[in-house]
């Protein structure tokens, strides 16, 4: 059989697999209050991030989710791109807010700040910024935006865990910044999320969502608890904790590899468009622009290559479908796609991925 090169594949050593072991004959898989390694996850990623508080949740959907419930966004307009995982939109809705989709910028498919501020009106609330691929998008230039209008920014890190804005990692600027932990993200868990936070208040935010992703409880003393809001089912488990504990160990060592494959990308694919190289960035996605898009992703992978496209806009789907126009976001979605990237590529690997990219396009 031929091997197939994988689009997507966790690092994994001893160490992760010792750290689940060890959870599961300790027999405290689970606990809502976030003791234990859940616990440590938090003051490690704290650390990492340099932000002033830090939530663990049980992915980046919940991040967003309750990240936006703190922000009373019913009724209110939050501008979001189209361009990105569904459930960045879906946490508009899950409180009541309207998504107002934004244009991306065609050189790094993230949100377009001349197009996001055309967009701002009197009902508009915060912007999510999403750092499409792991490559953070213009967040000096949003922020201005943003306190010129008197918005609050949400920064949606799923793909950007590691990443920088210049020499400051992705969490510990903004308000609030969502990230994503999955088996095919930079740091690499079963499931799981967080939300890092920065504001003035931040102890009380904290506070607000460790009740919120725990059903609502608050005022835990032994059996005694009260129920202070409608909270959700949103906690982190402890095997996914102490595997993410781990990964946060050789996170950077991990995006290092992601940059050096990124670099040959960028060097040696005969392709005009494709992801910039850039120090700050992730790499959790690699991203090209064919111009027949189906037939180059049939060859890749009759060639042993799993290639992927993401997204499909959201305001061209059933659900979300309504009169937006946004021109750039509709020419990249026929015409994108990501290439394998992961810390498990080996040389010859990345070179044959070249050689037949090169040969196909």
């Amino acid at each position: 059989m031929k091997k197939i090169i994988k689009l997507f594949s966790p690092k994994f050593n001893n160490k992760e697999i010792t750290a689940a072991v060890k959870t599961l004959k300790s027999s405290h898989w689970a606990s809502g209050n976030g003791k234990g390694n859940v616990e440590k996850f938090e003051r490690e990623f704290l650390k990492y991030t340099n932000a002033k508080e830090c939530v663990a949740v049980d992915n980046g959907t919940a991040a967003l989710h309750l990240s936006l419930s703190l922000l009373d966004i019913k009724n209110k307009e939050i501008l979001v791109p189209s361009f990105t995982f569904i459930t960045t939109i879906h946490a508009v809705l899950y409180n009541g807010g309207i998504p107002i989709f934004v244009d991306i910028d065609s050189q790094t498919l993230s949100m377009d700040p001349i197009d996001m501020e055309r967009k701002i009106g009197p009902k508009t609330k915060a912007i999510v910024n999403m750092h499409y691929g792991g490559l953070p998008n213009k967040i000096d230039e949003i922020k201005k935006i943003a306190k010129k209008y008197a918005l609050h920014v949400v920064e949606d890190a799923a793909h950007a865990c590691g990443a920088k804005n210049k020499t400051k990692k992705i969490g510990s600027e903004s308000e609030l910044t969502c990230f994503s932990f999955h088996p095919v993200k930079n740091l690499a868990m079963p499931k799981g999320g967080a939300i890092t936070i920065n504001s003035k208040n931040a102890k009380t935010m904290k506070e607000k969502l460790n009740s919120l992703r725990w059903c609502g409880i608050d005022k835990r003393n032994d059996a005694s608890y009260d129920i202070t809001s409608l909270g959700y089912n949103y906690y982190m488990d402890e095997i996914s904790a102490a595997i993410g504990i781990e990964q946060l160990k050789k996170i950077d060592k991990l995006n290092k590899k992601r940059f050096s494959i990124a670099k040959k990308y960028n060097s040696n694919l005969d392709i005009q468009q494709m992801m910039p190289l850039n120090k700050n960035c992730s790499y959790h996605l690699f991203w090209i622009r064919v111009k027949n898009r189906k037939k180059f992703m049939k060859n890749m992978k009759d060639k042993g290559i799993e290639t992927g496209s993401h997204y499909i806009p959201a305001h061209l789907t059933s659900y979300y479908k309504k009169d937006t126009v946004l021109p750039v976001t509709e020419k990249v979605a026929n015409e994108v796609v990501t290439l394998p990237m992961h810390p498990n590529l080996t040389n010859n690997e990345v070179e044959f991925i070249i050689k037949t990219t090169n040969s196909l396009i």
